[in-house]
């Protein structure tokens, strides 16, 4: 999915999230039935910028015409965090999750997930963690996923990038979140093997219902109307 067409399809559903939730309020006085959402979608090659100074702009380290003839977006996402990659081999996940009324607290909902990719990774064997003041899921000086959200009268969108298959040169246009001494990795160059991209989203969507007590109703493509 085009970044651009992600990022409205997020802001559609979090407004509908939004009524919803004030629709429940207003007729029976007290929250409805939550229908959250886990989208996981794949990117063509873009560059997101995030909110903090000039977004990570100056994180660049490509040409713009360089960005041009590589067919390179580049999108203020309007989350958290600095400069990131998205593209191909990359599941990247946007929870449109409502936090109230027992979950509104944004520390924690980062903490929640980067477990559900520490979970995922363990599934493969790999031993991810975190690195104390960073965000995301590491392997040793190496990040295997990237997490930078937005929350809104808490409910939740952008979310996570977790590296799957990825060509990990297209890193090297940028400094990855802003941090320069840190290098990125990615679950099959950690394996040394092929690994299944379906399989993999599918162990993040059972995590993801593990940690946050949700049970999936449905799993299977958002289609999007005009």
């Amino acid at each position: 999915m085009p970044y651009g067409e992600a990022l409205a399809l997020q802001r559609a559903l979090v407004e509908e999230r939004v009524h919803s939730r004030a629709e429940a309020e207003r007729t029976v006085g007290a929250p409805g039935v939550k229908n959250d959402l886990l989208l996981l979608v794949e990117h063509p090659h873009v560059l997101t910028l995030g909110v903090r100074g000039d977004g990570g702009r100056s994180h660049i380290l490509a040409s713009d015409e360089t960005l041009a003839a590589r067919r390179i977006e580049v999108f203020e996402a309007g989350r958290g965090g600095d400069i990131t990659y998205h593209g191909p081999g990359q599941v990247v996940g946007y929870p449109i999750v409502d936090l109230k009324p027992d979950r509104c607290d944004v520390h924690r909902y980062v903490r929640d997930l980067e477990e559900v990719l520490i979970r995922t990774a363990a599934d493969y064997g790999v031993d991810a963690g975190r690195v104390e003041g960073l965000t995301g899921v590491w392997v040793g000086r190496d990040k295997l996923a990237a997490i930078g959200v937005r929350i809104s009268r808490w409910i939740t969108s952008h979310g996570f990038a977790f590296n799957v298959t990825t060509d990990l040169d297209y890193f090297n246009l940028i400094v990855p979140c802003g941090i320069a001494d840190r290098g990125v990795t990615s679950l099959e160059r950690l394996l040394g093997r092929a690994v299944g991209w379906r399989d993999v989203e599918d162990r993040i969507a059972a995590h993801f219902c593990g940690v946050f007590d949700r049970t999936a109703s449905s799993i299977g493509p958002v289609e999007l109307k005009s």
